[in-house]
């Protein structure tokens, strides 16, 4: 389904069912067949919502460079119309800084970041050579390698429309630190601890730092440890919700 938000077409899909709403915000350069999974091993206890960001997927690129804030109050504006209030938010990477924002700024009822970096990065190497290494190395995201290579690819640095270029860059440059401090609501940290993207000393700062933060840590995980340990990753998540 698309809906336009903020002049922006934005893509989403729900199904599910239950009193409580799943909200799955991807990683950069994907779309929502990367937080699919997930869904639907959860689907038999809430409603999942799955949104395809600005500029990801079927959604539209933003008319001008957009800040990862403004990614939040479209996710807001989003959930308002579909009047679901007080969400659990699970982002992975780029998705899990959105929800970093969005938890502090708005009521969250709980919070699960996906190896989502909040401090302050300089990416050296583009995110299709990153994210594509990653992918050959992983066996069950070898499904993936295909999608990867049409939709990553498409939205690496050297690649990207000039809009996208100066999000990524604006994004990477952003510390959100003074986010994570607002962060009331309790919060899951799972983390892989071979993540190249968002380091796991990261992620312990990061518990740190929220107030109500717990961290599980999946031993040779990658940036996709949530993937590669599918099953026991949604079985600590239907426990903490």
């Amino acid at each position: 389904m698309i809906t336009n938000v903020k002049d922006i077409d934005v893509n989403y899909i729900q199904y599910g069912k239950g009193k409580k709403n799943i909200v799955l915000l991807h990683g950069w350069g994907q779309n929502i067949e990367m937080m699919n999974p997930i869904g639907k091993k959860l689907e038999n206890i809430a409603t999942i919502t799955i949104i395809d960001l600005p500029g990801h997927g079927a959604s539209s690129e933003p008319k001008v460079a957009i800040s990862i804030y403004d990614y939040c109050e479209i996710v807001k504006e989003l959930l308002d119309r579909l009047k679901i209030k007080n969400p659990i938010i699970i982002g992975h990477s780029f998705g899990g800084r959105i929800g970093i924002i969005y938890a502090s700024r708005y009521e969250t009822e709980k919070l699960i970041l996906l190896g989502a970096p909040c401090f302050k990065q300089i990416e050296k190497v583009s995110f299709k050579v990153k994210l594509l290494k990653s992918l050959k190395k992983v066996p069950i995201l070898n499904k993936f390698e295909g999608f990867a290579k049409k939709h990553i690819g498409s939205r690496d640095y050297r690649n990207a429309s000039v809009i996208m270029r100066k999000i990524l860059v604006n994004t990477v440059n952003e510390d959100l630190s003074s986010c994570a401090e607002k962060i009331s609501c309790p919060t899951l940290l799972i983390w892989g601890d071979n993540d190249n993207e968002a380091p796991l000393e990261d992620a312990e700062k990061l518990e740190k730092i929220i107030k109500d933060a717990g961290l599980v840590v999946y031993e040779g995980g990658t940036h996709y440890a949530y993937l590669e340990f599918l099953n026991p990753v949604c079985n600590v998540i239907r426990t903490f919700i």
